[in-house]
């Protein structure tokens, strides 16, 4: 199946509704790196992360693992029939790792010291967060290089696609790699915040393994999410066989991660905060029941062939996703006495405006460069 770029116009109301949205976080973003952090943030010591963190380094580049988790189908499984969900799951993971990576730069107190990052003299080699960072920072370069035939096949330079494709095996094994080693990662992040984190979502043993499974549970939802709306947006025939395999994955995928999370909270005598642990036990019990969602929409093999079933289950797996990370590093931190948080208004609006910087640079480029499969 081979790709193409679908045409059309650019500049239309849902792409200029888009454009302002990432005027106003611009707009916000500016205020931020000339007032500080506290001219448009609700942070404080009790809670230095915020809605930022949470959600451009720890749901955003979770978001952005369909490319890592077709990788994994494609490249590892050799399920070449899933070969053309690639690209365009690529592409979604260039714009979420992408601006993840940069948007963290928002997040520091002293940005314009962003550098000591990469400078070895700076480096603590035993923090988790470092490990992260850098790893990061690599798999977003390993993203656009793996993007870089799309734009040879878009210009005609065959004979850099050529070249390229010999090496491109090695790229590919790091684009495994390296979200393997920093999505299981932000899971060991929670680990050094101990009592901090309330029992139902602290783990020593098994934080690392569920973030790493509800990554890629993620990824092949975004991938199934992604999928729906180019049919109805673009005006697409949907790839409904394609999919109805992937959400057969996606379900096994949800029973082994829901059943370790159980295993987890009973070996840790943490059942009976299911139950007890007030407002907490909510959330707990909402994020459990998106989780168990597409497990029960999908279940049945005549199911998964339903458009509608497919976008459910796989919007639910991304709210559950989601959920559970907000919940690990917000709602479930408790630092002490005297500290609460609710983020600001414009904390909001910078994550909606990159959003919909997202989204809009995914238009642009579907509407210009080869990426979605030629429809029949």
């Amino acid at each position: 199946m081979k790709a193409q770029p679908i045409g059309g116009r650019v500049v239309t109301p849902v792409t200029l509704l888009l454009g302002l949205l990432v005027a106003i976080a611009l707009y916000l973003l500016g205020k931020r790196f000339l007032l500080g952090l506290g001219a448009v943030t609700n942070i404080n010591d009790g809670f230095p992360w915020g809605l930022w963190i949470a959600w451009d380094v720890v749901i955003g580049t979770a978001l952005a693992c369909g490319g890592y988790a077709m990788a994994l189908l494609v490249y590892v499984a050799n399920k070449g029939h899933y070969h053309p969900l690639v690209r365009p799951a690529l592409l979604a993971s260039v714009f979420g790792y992408s601006l993840g990576g940069l948007s963290v730069i928002f997040d520091l107190g002293r940005w314009w010291n962003a550098w000591h990052i990469f400078a070895p003299a700076y480096i603590q080699w035993g923090s988790v967060m470092v490990e992260v960072a850098l790893c990061i920072a690599a798999y977003v370069v390993v993203l656009w290089i793996e993007f870089l035939p799309t734009l040879f096949e878009r210009l005609g330079m065959t004979d850099a696609r050529a070249k390229l494709d010999k090496a491109l095996f090695v790229i590919i094994a790091l684009g495994i790699l390296l979200p393997t080693m920093h999505q299981s990662s932000l899971g060991s992040l929670l680990v050094v915040f101990g009592y901090q984190i309330h029992p139902l979502w602290q783990s020593n043993q098994l934080l690392p393994l569920l973030f790493l499974i509800s990554a890629i549970g993620m990824g092949f939802s975004v991938v199934v999410f992604e999928a729906c709306l180019s049919s109805v947006g673009f005006q697409r025939p949907l790839e409904v066989p394609i999919l109805e395999r992937l959400a057969g994955i996606l379900v096994w995928l949800l029973v082994a991660f829901l059943v370790l999370r159980f295993l987890d909270l009973a070996v840790r005598g943490a059942v009976g905060a299911m139950f007890a642990s007030g407002a907490l036990s909510f959330w707990f019990w909402l994020e459990t029941v998106l989780f168990a969602l597409p497990v029960v929409l999908l279940f049945k093999p005549q199911a998964r062939a339903r458009r509608q079933a497919l976008f459910l289950a796989a919007t639910a797996m991304l709210l559950a996703g989601a959920l559970y990370r907000i919940n690990a590093f917000l709602i479930g931190y408790e630092t002490g006495p005297g500290w609460h948080y609710f983020p600001a208004l414009s904390e909001v609006l910078v994550t909606v405006g990159i959003v919909a910087l997202e989204i809009l640079a995914y238009i642009v480029f579907v509407r210009k460069l080869p990426v979605l499969p030629r429809a029949h």
